[in-house]
């Protein structure tokens, strides 16, 4: 009897077996962008109204990778299970106890790819779950921007870190019940003291978490506010579940740990209305009584009339070792006009001005000894 060219039969397989496993294999990889963009698009219509701020295109590059993943987990896994061998080539055996009777058992290489299809499916199914979060974050962002309010800015990384710490926690519970076949209520529950260990463990994580919580409710700062904590002077830029990044003004990071937001001394310079200047000039001795009091009258004036200082202070403050020190003390509203930088230049530059047109000068350190100073004459 003569046999048709597709049913042969090679290694436990026939031809046409093959032949749809490679077709199978060809259209997925030729069709996986295209379909993987399809999908794309059809999901993004559930979150059109929503997201009516952001191109689709941002939730499509999102997702395309995942889904393309996906894809091809899903083409391989129907293509391998077009052939019979070796799918039913025993793999290993074990015993399963079954009211209390041990039973043998027999895990088949097909199982095996199974259990290894569904791992990775599961995967990719968290991780479209985990892009879909980073796109909905990334339109609260848009929306954050366009308001002047930055608690929302701080807010809304927060809740992307939540959700993602969340999908991962459901994750790692259905990985473990669907695949391993492991009980999860039993396993937390079975945890005892090794669950108090870990809890002991992680006892500066979750003061960290708790410390986010704290700064989230009590918003003693905000992302974009300027705030000094144990010695450490920068902008906070993001606010986590277990820190917060600061950017120093020479661009450094700084990742503290939350607790120690809240524990520590924390300046928030950003709602300091006014920032203080002192600093002392010194006037050489040479200086007259009448000098010293105009160039006082001077500097008050000019700091009282400016607009960008207030609350000034001027006094003659000490005698020094080599100069007559006037003390000045001046405050700078924190407006955008105003540049602290730039407000201390030109007071110092007016200061100047003051004290040369008064006939005096700065003093510098000088040494003069005992008796007359004044240099011998030479005869010759």
């Amino acid at each position: 009897m003569e046999v048709n060219f597709f049913d042969q039969i090679f290694w436990g397989n026939t031809l046409k077996q093959y032949a749809f496993f490679i077709g199978i294999i060809l259209i997925g990889l030729i069709f996986k962008r295209i379909v993987s963009r399809i999908f794309s698009q059809l999901i993004f219509r559930l979150f059109r109204k929503f997201a009516d701020q952001v191109n689709s295109d941002t939730f499509i590059a999102l997702l395309l990778k995942p889904i393309e993943f996906f894809l091809s987990l899903a083409t391989l896994y129907i293509a391998i299970n077009q052939l019979k061998h070796p799918l039913n080539v025993t793999f290993f055996h074990y015993k399963k106890t079954v009211d209390k009777l041990k039973i043998d058992e027999v895990f088949t290489i097909g199982e095996f790819i199974d259990k290894v299809f569904l791992f990775l499916i599961l995967l990719s199914v968290f991780w479209i779950a985990l892009r879909i979060v980073d796109f909905i974050t990334h339109v609260l962002l848009v929306r954050a921007a366009k308001t002047k309010n930055k608690a929302d800015d701080q807010l809304v990384p927060f809740i992307k870190e939540l959700l993602k710490f969340l999908i991962a926690f459901i994750g790692f519970f259905v990985l473990l019940g669907y695949v391993f076949e492991v009980n999860a209520v039993s396993l937390i529950t079975g945890l005892g003291i090794g669950g108090i260990a870990i809890a002991m463990a992680a006892k500066e994580s979750l003061e960290n978490l708790l410390g986010s919580f704290l700064i989230f409710l009590d918003k003693p700062f905000t992302v974009g506010d300027v705030v000094k904590v144990d010695g450490i002077e920068g902008t906070i830029e993001r606010v986590g579940f277990r820190s917060t990044v600061l950017r120093s003004a020479d661009k450094t990071t700084y990742i503290i740990p939350n607790r120690s937001m809240i524990d520590g001394v924390l300046e928030n310079l950003t709602l300091r209305n006014a920032r203080r200047v002192k600093f002392d000039i010194g006037l050489t001795y040479e200086t007259s009584n009448e000098s010293i009091r105009q160039i006082i009258a001077d500097i008050t004036s000019y700091l009282t009339d400016s607009q960008a200082t207030t609350d000034a202070v001027v006094a003659f403050d000490s005698f020094g070792d080599s100069a007559l020190n006037i003390q000045v003390v001046y405050l700078v509203a924190m407006q955008k006009e105003f540049d602290l930088a730039k407000v201390k230049q030109e007071v110092n530059f007016n200061i100047i001005d003051i004290v040369k047109r008064n006939g005096s000068e700065f003093a510098y350190p000088t040494q003069r000894s005992i008796g007359d100073s004044t240099p011998a004459k030479n005869d010759n």
